[in-house]
């Protein structure tokens, strides 16, 4: 069975290729609903190959044939000769995906999928759509900067193999950047730098345009003394540190961009709009983002242009709130928490990544930047449009204890019924774009539930 989808980007053939063959491409296509993750990239279109992991232990194994690379007009990869790696009888037999651009104009191309297999196309529709449309959004975002006179420069990622690190280092190499990854471990290549939180090597950023610094221990988890105190201890210390190296760089990088969060505000501010300029609030996030923001101060002292990206609630299903709630409304046991009356301040990711890239490259910014979408909702409201998209009844709400249960009292004080109506008014002003303004828009596009367009 062959099944073929196309669209027009805009976008020239040498730019949609190009884009295809750099790294993090396939980090940028595989869509986020999916039990996949990527093991291994291909080297090169022409002969690489690319390893997915499945449930399981499984592995999809995909081999690009040699034989029809044909830059930029096409390339095409195929079900490895190991396959599905210890597969099961039933799963896929054969798979060969043709990729084709087809230059339409001189800044327009037709980007077409042929996939011969039996597999229903029903099964892979909404996954071809999200494919086109990320790329196109992807190229959009990069040509408005470069519309700007922004160039590609050298970036180095701390947290670069967390949930947004991973896929800010993908949307920036795709773009053309070259991305350094802060690790741990020993540096394997000239795209890792060893980095000890502790003590940063003095040549830590040579060579080095700017920093976006994510590391930290997850908020997640129940409020104990001990989680706490992770939550503190890896934020202040390493982000002064980090901030410390830059301003001592000589020729180091002019931009220090660092994650914050929206719990600067505290967690019960009610119906009042917080911007930039809003008190900051109380509780125990509260205390820790107010010092956080303060560790990156000797950077800023040196002159570098430091931005504080104040993040909502992330909308992905591969982290965070919607990855624990997906399976619970699909089930039809989702429901609003509590009163369903406190708001919600939410950013779809590939939005969050766009204003990562913004904070990069707009002189114009610098301190707090409040990362949201524009229209907060209500939990009720995010509870009725995430039940009506997944096509399930949403009548149970959830008793108060049930958070305090996970999370601790004070853990569920501070996330799961915090209450903060988050105005994004740096990136308004400035007219930053949103991908997906509204929360429908964005579930959708996460969820694999797309609907077509003409």
């Amino acid at each position: 069975m062959s099944i073929e989808y196309s669209s027009v980007v805009e976008a020239s053939r040498e730019e949609v290729f190009d884009w295809h063959a750099r790294p993090g491409a396939i980090h940028r296509l595989l869509p986020p609903w999916q039990p996949m993750s990527v093991v291994s990239e291909a080297r090169s279109l022409a002969d690489g190959r690319a390893v997915l992991g499945l449930p399981g232990g499984l592995r999809w194994v995909a081999d690009h044939q040699p034989d029809a690379y044909d830059p930029p007009s096409r390339f095409v990869d195929a079900l490895g000769h190991d396959g599905l790696m210890s597969r099961p009888a039933g799963l896929v037999r054969s798979w060969r995906h043709e990729h084709r651009f087809e230059q339409v104009d001189a800044h327009r191309t037709r980007v077409t999928d042929l996939v011969d297999t039996p597999v229903p196309e029903k099964l892979l529709l909404q996954t071809f759509r999200y494919r086109h449309r990320q790329l196109a959004e992807d190229l959009a975002s990069h040509r408005w900067s470069h519309e700007q006179g922004v160039r590609p420069v050298t970036v180095a990622i701390s947290g670069a193999s967390g949930l947004i690190g991973t896929a800010l280092a993908a949307f920036l190499s795709t773009g053309g950047y070259r991305v350094i990854r802060l690790v741990r471990h020993a540096a394997h290549g000239d795209d890792e730098r060893r980095w000890d939180p502790d003590s940063p090597a003095p040549d830590l950023f040579e060579g080095v345009d700017a920093v976006v610094h994510l590391a930290g221990a997850s908020i997640a988890g129940r409020f104990t003394d001990s989680h706490m105190a992770a939550i503190r201890d890896s934020r202040l210390e390493p982000t002064r540190r980090l901030a410390e190296c830059a301003a001592a760089t000589a020729n180091g990088p002019a931009t220090f961009v660092c994650a914050s969060a929206v719990g600067l505000y505290g967690y019960d501010r009610g119906d009042e709009p917080l911007d930039e300029s809003a008190s900051r609030g109380t509780g125990f996030l509260a205390d820790v983002v107010t010092d956080w923001e303060d560790a990156t101060a000797p950077a800023a002292n040196a002159g570098i242009r430091v931005v504080n990206v104040r993040t909502g609630v992330v909308q992905t299903p591969r982290g965070g709130t919607l990855q624990l709630m997906r399976p619970l409304f699909a089930a039809g046991l989702g429901g609003r928490l509590g009163s369903g009356r406190q708001w919600l301040s939410w950013i779809d990711l590939d939005d969050l990544l766009d204003v990562y890239h913004r904070a990069l490259y707009d002189p114009e910014l610098s301190g707090a930047v409040n990362a949201v979408a524009p229209e907060p909702v209500r939990n009720k409201e995010y509870t009725r449009i995430l039940a009506g998209i997944l096509h399930r009844p949403a009548l149970l709400p959830v008793p108060g204890f049930g958070p305090k249960l996970l999370l601790g009292e004070q853990g569920a004080r501070e996330l799961a019924t915090a209450d903060q109506y988050v105005v994004p008014r740096r990136l308004l002003d400035a007219g930053h774009t949103y991908r997906r303004g509204t929360l429908e828009e964005s579930l959708r596009h996460q969820l694999g539930h797309l609907v077509a367009t003409s």
